[in-house]
């Protein structure tokens, strides 16, 4: 059996960001009132505070803010070394999520890889991936 990731408790606020990829879209949460993206997300803008926000379709695309190399196989089955990284997303600002670099070997990452967005469904959540654009 391979191994599974942590599966989150899917509500009103977040079930687009975890089920979006069925149709290959990353949703983040943004205001109709200032424009802004949150994320987490969650019932109201963080900037604003107002309640009119909704999730909106992102490309999905970005670069590597950070990342480090995680060598501990620290549930069963789970192949190591794998990356973590800080994705900064590009279309919307202020928004990063942490993440897994698939499809690469972790000495082929770097900050300021361009990535895009790949999805993983495990039990009806899925779960972002990026890897990293040619």
């Amino acid at each position: 059996m391979a191994w599974q990731r942590s599966r989150p408790r899917l509500d009103r606020d977040n079930r687009a960001f975890w089920t979006g990829g069925a149709e290959g879209r990353l949703h983040i949460t943004r205001c109709g009132d200032c424009g802004n993206y949150t994320h987490p997300p969650r019932e109201l803008c963080r900037h604003c505070q107002s309640e009119n926000v909704a999730p909106h379709a992102v490309a999905g695309t970005g670069i590597i803010d950070t990342y480090t190399v995680n060598h501990q196989a620290w549930a069963k089955d789970m192949e190591v070394p794998f990356v973590i990284a800080r994705v900064k997303l590009d279309d919307a600002p202020g928004v990063y999520l942490t993440t897994n670099i698939v499809g690469s070997p972790v000495d082929a990452v770097d900050i300021d890889d361009r990535v895009q967005v790949v999805f993983e469904e495990q039990d009806g959540v899925w779960f972002p991936l990026f890897e990293k654009v040619a």
